[in-house]
């Protein structure tokens, strides 16, 4: 059984209101400038994909082909950063971009599975 993609989107919603929220009233105090524009950016890409999910849940059931990579591209995309704002691994900057390649993947399986015309 398929999760349907909003609620795959509503999940990543939930989550990245409350890192926001948190990093919104915790964390300025605390990060150094730099490393908060790093937390923001992350809530920011995750938040944008959440929304696409929700959406990409009214379209066609073809479109939905894109919400595994638009998913698991925001789960590893933003993760890796959180983890690399909590831990200081810098490591996980390298594994960021996979997110972000997953990210484009999901855009570009959406692109070619939209209807024609609607």
């Amino acid at each position: 059984m398929t999760v349907h993609p909003s609620k795959l989107g509503a999940a990543l919603a939930l989550f990245g209101v409350a890192l926001g929220a948190f990093g919104a009233h915790s964390l300025e105090d605390v990060l150094s400038p730099a490393r908060l524009a790093t937390f923001e950016a992350a809530v920011r890409y995750q938040m944008y994909h959440a929304l696409a999910l929700v959406a990409l849940g009214a379209l066609p059931e073809r479109a939905w082909r894109a919400a595994p990579f638009l998913f698991w591209g925001s789960v590893v995309f933003s993760g890796t950063l959180y983890l690399l704002i909590a831990t200081d691994i810098s490591w996980l900057g390298a594994v960021t971009p996979i997110g972000g390649v997953l990210q484009i993947v999901g855009w570009g399986v959406l692109f070619v599975n939209l209807p024609k015309r609607s």
